[in-house]
């Protein structure tokens, strides 16, 4: 659900660390010990691998000390602010099959974009990146699910300009979920480019909104350890 799925998705990332979504129950957590005993996974600062924090927001987090995983990061999470329960996104992900054979789950790409909006500096333009190559890839032929999805989450303003004038009606019907694309219905893309600036600046606010009570927690535990 981080940099690793991006680079799959065709907006190149390097990244030292891999991000999971994951399902927060008994079961689940226990083969997750197991393959973090065989990574010799060390947790790293607090809270511990637990379902009441996983279940509240927190990222747990671990340093892998296999010899052919020295150093590598593991970020683990259930719940993300805006996105859905994890059975859902487990209904919509996306697999690939990698060299080897072996299967890898994704999250869907309009999952994982709402899942980058935070208050990071590089997950914006990294949505944008996103967006885009899944754009170009797509539309020659467009199904209506994905002209929905570049409606509602394309950030490069050509690009927005390009979707209203291909598709002037079904954009029309989106209006009142983005109000900014009235800008780019106008063809005024400094108008467009600022109402953007403005969607982002907002999505970080709802961020920080969301982690304080969790960083609150964070702190308690440090003190506690």
């Amino acid at each position: 659900m981080g940099g690793q799925a991006c680079v799959f998705y065709g907006a190149a990332e390097f990244s030292r660390d891999t991000d999971f979504a994951i399902l927060a129950d008994g079961a689940n957590l226990a083969r997750l010990r197991k393959a973090l005993a065989e990574l010799q996974a060390e947790p790293i600062a607090v809270p511990p691998l637990a379902i009441q924090f996983l279940r509240r927001g927190h990222a747990i987090h671990f340093r892998c000390q296999h010899p052919e995983a020295l150093r590598m990061r593991v970020d683990v999470m259930s719940k993300m602010r805006g996105v859905d329960s994890f059975a859902k996104l487990w209904k919509r992900r996306t697999t690939l099959q990698i060299p080897g054979g072996a299967e890898c789950d994704l999250l869907a790409l309009p999952d994982l974009v709402q899942a980058k909006k935070t208050q990071r500096d590089k997950d914006w333009p990294m949505i944008r990146r996103l967006v885009e190559a899944h754009y170009f890839e797509n539309q020659r032929k467009p199904r209506p699910a994905q002209i929905r999805f570049w409606t509602q989450e394309l950030r490069t303003p050509e690009l927005l300009v390009e979707l209203v004038q291909r598709y002037p009606e079904i954009c029309r019907r989106h209006i009142g979920k983005r109000p900014l694309l009235v800008h780019a219905e106008a063809g005024n893309t400094d108008s467009l480019e600022q109402a953007l600036l403005a969607e982002e600046a907002y999505e970080r606010q709802q961020d920080k909104k969301y982690w304080l009570p969790l960083r609150q927690e964070l702190e308690r535990l440090r003190h506690t350890k």
